[in-house]
């Protein structure tokens, strides 16, 4: 081998040694970086609240004046909405008076037969809640309305709804809550 060979073959292994020693060195910066680094976190929960000028938001116990009555609706609802403003702002939830106030009532709970079974009997069921919701801004009275909202899940007929209720009314009740949040204070 002549000198400009062994030269051009210790410059290539010099900067292959270079270019790992760099890489390894990058690795090792943001690895360091990512374990001791300040913890950012971002809330897209869609919230669009001035909290400078509201603090709080009321939410009434939602009687239950459906003609079918489930006794456990009335909490489940009320608890449900008054948990999605606790989790998705930083709103204070006093029994009264607040800033926003959320009242209403349940006037729906009922019982739909869908799809027939090739016995001619109902092989799904489906079980809707309709709840009238009265919303008062006291910061920005022309935000206010009164809406209705529905939520359903359908079940196997074979079910008793004892055996389901539960569980599909705590869907149903999450689904009711998410909306009348978006209609609100996400205002999407």
């Amino acid at each position: 081998m002549d000198y400009k060979s062994i030269q051009y073959t210790m410059q290539k292994n010099y900067r292959a040694e270079r270019t790992k020693i760099a890489m390894l060195s990058l690795l090792v910066v943001l690895c360091s970086l990512l374990l001791n680094s300040c913890a950012v976190s971002f809330k897209f929960n869609g919230a669009n609240i001035d909290y400078t000028t509201t603090k709080s938001i009321s939410v009434a116990d939602f009687p239950n004046n459906a003609a079918l009555v489930y006794p456990q609706l009335s909490n489940y609802l009320s608890e449900g909405i008054r948990d999605q403003y606790l989790r998705q702002t930083r709103l204070q939830v006093p029994p009264k008076g607040g800033d926003l106030e959320l009242e209403g009532e349940i006037i729906g709970y009922q019982l739909t037969p869908m799809s027939i079974a090739a016995d001619s009997y109902s092989a799904e069921t489906k079980l809707t809640i309709t709840v009238r919701v009265r919303f008062i801004n006291n910061v920005r009275p022309e935000e206010s309305f009164e809406k209705t909202y529905s939520a359903y899940q359908t079940f196997d007929s074979s079910q008793l709804l004892n055996d389901v209720q539960d569980d599909l009314c705590q869907v149903m009740v999450k689904e009711i809550a998410e909306s009348i949040y978006n209609d609100t204070v996400a205002k999407w």
